[in-house]
């Protein structure tokens, strides 16, 4: 994410509180021990908790009293349902993330761009008994890291890319040397002329995905569709068998966006 103006007062408390709550809806249903979240959020624990319990008597997390566990809050269902309105293609996704996964039997997913991330809001099972389980309704990963994230990210615009990974140097240490600059560049490349990203196993070993970038009415990459499954599923000719339905599929859910919004 972008860092906070300094100059604007409590900017740095709302950042740290924000993302907090990114990491708290990111648990899902299961929750998140204060542990993990200052952690993840390089805060300490004490910093972590007041905040933490500052969100609480807001609503907008909630803690387990057996558990202790955090999670999100009842506000932010309220929230959320307003914000719909505005913001969610859930509904105009959803039949076509179900054919999808129909179509190929692999686990097939709808994910946003939020700032520099992206954030997954549908996953459809397919039939096929053995499944890849890294990404679920919640679960965020950086733009280029994911295959959503790496289809997205490869039809921005070049000095968006520039952008992108001047503020984020950490990608290589914190993702492996696959997501250096150099690497990185080289995939978007790739990805750009395939039409569709591969992740090759790159975030869980024998864990393949693909994603396709949907684009909005101005032609600019804010959603994406993506198959994960087992990596003997994504051979050569099956994969471009796949990529094929996933490009058909991305192409349909962009126009249906335009043609919802006009």
């Amino acid at each position: 994410m972008e860092s906070p103006d300094r100059s604007v007062p409590g900017a740095q408390a709302i950042a740290r509180a924000a993302r907090l709550l990114r990491l708290v809806t990111s648990s899902g249903v299961d929750g998140a021990s204060l542990h993990d979240l200052a952690r993840a959020a390089d805060l300490s624990r004490s910093t972590a908790h007041r905040l933490l319990s500052a969100l609480r008597a807001e609503g907008l997390v909630d803690r387990d009293e057996d558990s202790t566990l955090w999670m999100p809050g009842p506000e932010l269902f309220l929230m959320g349902s307003v914000a719909a309105a505005r913001y969610d293609v859930t509904a105009l996704a959803r039949d076509i993330v179900r054919s999808l996964a129909v179509k190929t039997e692999e686990s097939a997913f709808f994910s946003v761009r939020r700032a520099d991330e992206t954030v997954c809001l549908l996953r459809e099972e397919g039939s096929f008994p053995i499944r890849s389980f890294v990404l679920s309704e919640g679960v965020r990963f950086p733009l280029g890291v994911a295959s959503a994230g790496l289809a997205i990210l490869a039809f921005l615009p070049d000095h968006d890319v520039d952008a992108y990974l001047g503020r984020h140097p950490e990608l290589e240490s914190g993702w492996g040397r696959a997501h250096g600059p150099s690497a990185l560049r080289t995939r978007l490349t790739e990805t750009k002329e395939r039409g569709y990203s591969v992740n090759p196993g790159l975030i869980v070993e024998g864990s393949w995905g693909i994603g396709a970038a949907v684009f909005d009415r101005s032609g600019r990459p804010e959603w994406a569709l993506s198959l994960t499954g087992v990596e003997f599923r994504f051979g050569p000719d099956r994969l471009a068998e796949l990529g094929r339905t996933l490009l058909a599929h991305a192409h349909q859910l962009s126009a249906r966006i335009a043609g919802a919004r006009r």
